[in-house]
């Protein structure tokens, strides 16, 4: 989950991130099937607007294209029934236009521009007509889901353990032992991401950090037990927040293990983790209190790689010198981040210099604009 204020040190690092968005394709009305290019769906979004060029598309792939007008960062989603997110995009800065490639299925959606990137949106409804083939009617691209699945659920096992162990430690008091437990439940959260954030609802309940809330929405989950272990250096009244979070965390574990991710969510998902990387964990304003930034850092680059590994049997086929460059950029970033490995996990983000997370910084850059081009490759089956 993002701050909705853009740190200072992130403008630039975004700014090449736009550039590894994917490709810009040519304008038409038809969606995507087969071997065809999604069509650009303009979006233009302000502090106070969300227009969509068209309110409704065939069935297929479609690029939208969102052009921030306004003074604010924002995001924009693809919204099905009961508010499951179909596709995002976060961190769209004042100035800057970032596109998305989602496949839809016929059926009623709803676009959502979200200005200072909370509360609901600026919401309209999005109708998808008629058929067309889908992308995980090509059996690699289906064993890709599956084959993703599986990663997702040898990872809640440890997310429920850990968070468990984790609101035992607040509601007993033990603020030491919730300061060394939080950290390592968050490595689960922050891995399985793409699958969570899908559970639009549930997600900022978890994740959400203060400034992230609506007007008249509380402040919860591990950040709002991180401020309290590390401000405060106190548990207390902390028991409500820290079983709530556990009720949360179970839900959407079950969600989690019954969801399959479609081709396009799992390559958008890849990117969005480096993107979250560039945006809060490079910044330090995920863990703000903690400066446990690092751990999730790490968490979020092995969840990456793990659904461009699902994707790779296709990738080979279709691109093999962008699995070449993933492989070596991500190789690269790996024995980067190496380098702040201690004893006990990692540094913490306010021991390191501006030298070593430019470092950081330009590492993951050079990666996302790979896995960037990786929804165009398998968009263009």
């Amino acid at each position: 989950m993002r701050d909705r204020r853009l740190p200072l040190l992130t403008a630039a690092l975004l700014a090449a991130l736009t550039t590894a968005a994917c490709g810009s394709a040519d304008a038409g009305s038809g969606g995507a099937s087969g071997g065809e290019a999604a069509d650009t769906v303009p979006v233009a979004a302000s502090d106070d607007a969300c227009d969509v060029a068209s309110s409704e598309l065939p069935a297929g792939t479609h690029q939208f294209q969102v052009t921030n007008s306004g003074s604010q960062v924002t995001e924009f989603y693809v919204y099905a029934d009961g508010d499951r997110v179909v596709g995002e995009v976060e961190n769209i800065a004042p100035g800057l236009t970032r596109e998305l490639l989602v496949e839809l299925p016929a059926g009623t959606y709803e676009a959502a521009c979200k200005p200072g990137m909370v509360g609901d949106g600026i919401r309209s409804d999005l109708t998808i007509t008629g058929e067309a083939a889908q992308l995980s009617e090509d059996e690699t691209l289906a064993q890709a889901g599956a084959d993703y699945q599986r990663y997702v659920q040898s990872q809640t096992g440890a997310l429920l353990e850990q968070t468990t162990a984790f609101v035992d430690a607040v509601e007993a008091g033990d603020v030491e032992g919730a300061k060394a437990l939080f950290p390592v439940a968050r490595t689960y959260w922050e891995r399985i991401e793409p699958v969570a954030e899908v559970f639009g609802d549930l997600d900022p309940l978890i994740d959400g950090r203060e400034g992230d809330q609506a007007e008249g929405e509380d402040f919860t989950g591990y950040h709002r037990i991180e401020q309290a272990l590390w401000v405060g250096n106190t548990t207390e009244g902390m028991a409500p927040y820290a079983e709530q979070l556990l009720v949360n965390v179970r839900e959407i574990v079950d969600l989690a293990n019954e969801t399959t991710l479609e081709p396009l969510q799992l390559a958008n998902g890849a990117k969005a983790l480096l993107d979250e990387i560039a945006t809060g964990k490079i910044t330090g304003e995920e863990d703000r209190y903690s400066h446990t930034d690092l751990w999730d850092f790490a968490a979020n680059l092995e969840g990456s790689e793990a659904a461009v590994q699902a994707l790779r049997p296709y990738l080979e086929e279709t691109d093999p010198d962008l699995v070449a460059e993933i492989d070596e950029r991500f190789a690269a970033t790996e024995a980067e981040l190496e380098q702040y490995r201690t004893d006990g996990g990692w540094t913490l983000h306010d021991q390191l210099t501006e030298d070593q997370l430019q470092g950081l910084s330009d590492s993951i850059t050079a990666l996302s604009e790979s896995v960037g081009q990786v929804a165009a490759v398998v968009a263009d089956q």
